[in-house]
This record gives C-alpha cells, sequence and structure tokens, in this order.
C-alpha cells in the first residue's frame, strides 16, 4: 500500500485526491492546508491538518499549492524520506532541492473543482532527483494514468506555455465569441458544434494543416467586414490574431 499526503485543497488537490482515492493499492492518509475551512469537504474521508509540522510518515507528499510558495513549503519537509513532488508545470525542479528524495507529478490538464475527469486519459510529466525516485513515481503515476511521461524542467516550462495558448487564450476567444453573439441578439450555442468541430480535427491534423478562415485565404474584403462590425477594444486583437496567421502561413495582408 502506497501512502500519499496530499498539501493543497484547490482543484488539482481535489482531483488527485479523488483518483488517487479509488485505487486500492494507495492511500490518502492526510491533507493539509492553513485554511481549517477548506479542509472540511476532506475531514470525513480522511486525516486533517493545518499544521504542518504534524505531518504523518507517507511514501508520497503532493505539494498541490500556488507557484509562489512551492519553494517555502518544501523546506519545512526536508525532514521527511518520502518522496516531496510539486504538480506545477511553470516551476522547476530545483525549487525542491533541500529535500532528500524529490521529483514532478504534472498532471496536463485543465481542472475545474466541479468537472468529472477521467484521469486515465491525462498525460502526466514526471521528473526526480534519481533514477530510483524517477521509477517510483512512474509507478505511483501509471496507477491513475495509462500516459505518463519522462519530462524534464524545461520541457515542462515549454508545456505549460503552450497549454496556456491552446486553453486558457483559447477559452478568452470563446468569452470575446461570446460577447459578439450577445451584442448582436444571437445565441452563443449555435456555435458550439463548430468549436467541436475545430478541437476534433487536430485529432487528425497538424494545427497548422486544419486552419482556415479569411486571414489564410488573404481574404480581404471579408476581414474588413470583421472590422467594421467589430467594436474597438476587439479590432486590434484581430489584426494582431489575422496577422499571426499570415505570418506562419506566407500570406501577406
Amino acid at each position: 500500500m502506497l501512502e500519499v499526503v496530499i498539501l493543497g485543497t484547490g482543484n488539482v488537490a481535489s482531483h488527485l485526491f479523488k483518483a488517487f482515492s479509488e485505487k486500492e493499492n494507495i492511500d490518502v492518509i492526510q491533507v493539509y492546508n492553513h485554511n481549517k475551512e477548506s479542509l472540511k469537504s476532506f475531514s470525513n474521508l480522511t486525516n486533517t491538518t493545518t499544521n504542518i509540522q504534524q505531518l504523518k510518515k507517507a511514501d508520497f507528499y503532493f505539494i498541490a499549492i500556488k507557484d509562489d510558495v512551492i519553494a517555502e513549503i518544501a523546506q519545512q519537509l526536508n525532514k521527511y524520506k518520502g518522496i516531496i513532488l510539486h504538480t506545477s508545470g511553470a516551476v522547476g525542479i530545483n525549487r525542491l532541492k533541500h529535500t532528500a528524495n524529490y521529483g514532478i507529478f504534472y498532471p496536463l490538464q485543465s481542472f475545474s473543482r466541479n468537472t468529472t475527469i477521467d484521469f486515465t486519459e491525462i498525460p502526466i510529466c514526471i521528473e526526480a532527483n534519481s533514477a530510483e525516485n524517477l521509477e517510483k513515481i512512474k509507478t505511483l503515476a501509471l496507477t491513475i494514468s495509462k500516459d505518463v511521461r519522462e519530462v524534464n524542467s524545461e520541457q515542462r516550462k515549454a508545456l505549460h506555455v503552450a497549454a496556456v495558448f491552446i486553453n486558457n487564450f483559447s477559452n478568452h476567444l470563446y468569452a470575446i465569441g461570446a460577447e459578439i453573439c450577445n451584442e448582436h441578439a444571437v445565441d452563443f450555442s449555435i456555435l458550439k458544434p463548430l468549436i467541436s468541430e475545430t478541437a476534433s480535427k487536430i485529432q487528425t491534423l497538424s494545427p497548422y494543416e486544419a486552419q482556415t478562415g479569411p486571414a489564410l485565404r488573404n481574404d480581404h474584403k471579408t476581414i474588413e467586414t470583421h472590422l467594421a462590425i467589430l467594436s474597438n477594444k476587439h479590432k486590434n486583437l484581430y489584426r494582431e490574431i489575422t496577422q499571426s496567421i499570415q505570418d506562419l502561413h506566407g500570406k501577406e495582408l
């Protein structure tokens, strides 16, 4: 039985807790957070604590807390022999160097607390300070995911930036699209099949090959029509993305 302590109660921590708790060979023996209120949803499921000096002995300690306090939290765990892991995409492994055994366990996915996620489909990027620890982390990761990859800190940071573009930025564009629809009394839901088709295409085509639209066609009339419809706050963004598409595909406005 592998014993796990989770530090944090946010979205990533909550989904990890659920994924591990469903496995017979893993026991989440404790959840830590400095805020007692945030521990309420875990208190009937496992031991909880607000005192980081009272963590139980475990095989793995997951730091699933905001990036800017990872190093500070890790320094307080240097007395433990278990493997100290953080779950951030943007923080290097060296932030854990004050501990004896450490590594990375980065699930490459967007987590919302009330969304059901199949963890078996989530890529987990792992890294460690030794070959032995890497093997232990891999064994743990494979209990909840069928896609586990060794990725170093620089590669993981690049993946995180790429993920921001394809997830966070694209969602912001959905929000702008919804705003445009609302301004013109159109139901945004009419665009949902298009969103699904766009996401589906890159399962068989590269994003470069899947590109369509007036920017790719160098369709000046349509571009000018769109700019005329848009409010001033969206015109510059439209122009910049149009130019970016044309730069990538060797077109000229």
